[in-house]
C-alpha cells in the first residue's frame, strides 16, 4: 500500500510540471475538502469549549443544597438552665421584645410564633423553614437602625433566591443579607472555645449553623450575642425562649457547628461596616 501511495505521489510531482491544468483539476477539489474540513474542526473545537465554559457556568451558578432546617425538637433535650434576669432576660421597649445582657440588646423574633409561623418563605411557612431570616431579621434590626421583622426578611431573601425549597435557606442568605444591609459577614476561622469567647467579650457577634444536638435534629441558624463572667456563650435561638435564656458551654457550641464548609458555613462573624482610614 505504501508503494502505491508513493508511486501515486511521483506521477502527481511529475504532473504538476508536465500538465498544470490536469494537475489543477485533480487537486483544487482535495485543497477544497481540507479547507472546509479544517473550518469544520476548528468550529467544533470552539464550540466543544464554549460548551464546556457553559456547563462549568451553569454548574457554579447553582448553589449546593443545604442541609434541611426544619424546625422541632432537638436530638438532645437537656438545655441548661435559664440565666438569672440579672444577667440576660426577655424586655419590652418601643413596642419590640428584647433579649438583654449581649453585646447589644438584641431584637427577638421567633419563626414559631404567631404572627410569623403562618407567613410564607417561598411556598413553606416561616414556622417550619425560616430560622435563616428570623435569624437575620434580628441581627438586622439589631446592628442597624432598620427594623426588618421575619415576614419581611423571608420575604425579602425568598425573593433575592436565598430560600431552599422544602429545606429553609442557601448559606448564602447570610453574607448576601448582611451585605444588603449595610452590614460585614465573614466566615470565622473556626478557633478554640477560649477563641471564640475572645471574640464575643471584644463585642463581636456571630450567626453559627448548628448541626444535630442541643438546638436541632437537623440544621438550625442561631445568633451568639455575647458571653458571661463565668466564659459561657449567651445566644438567640430564633425557634426558642429557653433556649435563648440559658447560658453555654463554648465547647458545645464548636463541637455542634454543621460539618458544612462553603458559603462561608459554618460560623460567620457580622459587624458593621469599618470606616476607611
Amino acid at each position: 500500500m505504501l508503494a502505491v501511495v508513493c508511486v501515486g505521489a511521483v506521477e502527481l510531482a511529475v504532473c504538476k510540471y508536465a500538465d498544470p491544468q490536469l494537475y489543477s483539476t485533480i487537486t483544487e477539489p482535495v485543497k477544497d475538502f481540507s479547507k472546509k474540513a479544517a473550518n469544520s474542526l476548528r468550529e467544533f473545537g470552539s464550540s466543544l469549549v464554549a460548551a464546556v465554559q457553559t456547563g462549568n457556568d451553569a454548574s457554579q451558578a447553582v448553589p449546593e443544597e443545604p442541609v434541611e432546617q426544619k424546625a422541632g425538637a432537638p436530638e438532645l433535650d437537656d438545655a441548661p438552665p435559664a440565666e438569672d434576669p440579672v444577667i440576660t432576660e426577655f424586655v419590652e421597649s418601643e413596642g419590640l421584645e428584647l433579649l438583654t445582657g449581649g453585646v447589644v440588646d438584641m431584637v427577638y423574633y421567633n419563626q414559631s410564633e404567631e404572627p410569623w409561623a403562618s407567613m410564607p418563605y417561598g411556598s413553606d411557612p416561616i414556622g417550619g423553614y425560616g430560622c435563616g431570616p428570623t435569624a437575620m431579621a434580628m441581627v438586622v434590626s439589631s446592628l442597624t437602625d432598620q427594623t426588618v421583622d421575619p415576614g419581611q426578611m423571608a420575604a425579602w431573601a425568598a425573593q433575592q433566591g436565598y430560600w431552599a425549597p422544602h429545606s429553609g435557606s442557601y448559606y448564602t442568605l447570610i453574607e448576601g443579607t448582611a451585605n444588603a444591609y449595610g452590614l460585614d459577614a465573614e466566615s470565622w476561622e473556626i478557633g478554640t472555645a477560649e477563641d471564640l469567647c475572645s471574640e464575643l467579650a471584644q463585642g463581636k457577634i456571630f450567626v453559627a449553623l448548628m448541626t444535630k444536638g442541643h438546638f436541632t435534629n437537623s440544621g438550625h441558624f442561631i445568633v451568639l450575642r455575647g458571653g458571661t463572667l463565668e466564659g459561657k456563650i449567651l445566644v438567640a435561638d430564633p425557634n426558642s425562649r429557653e433556649r435563648s435564656l440559658a447560658a453555654w458551654e463554648p465547647q458545645l457550641i464548636l463541637d455542634e457547628l454543621s460539618p458544612a464548609r462553603y458559603a462561608g458555613a459554618p460560623i460567620w462573624e457580622i459587624s458593621t461596616h469599618r470606616e476607611t482610614p
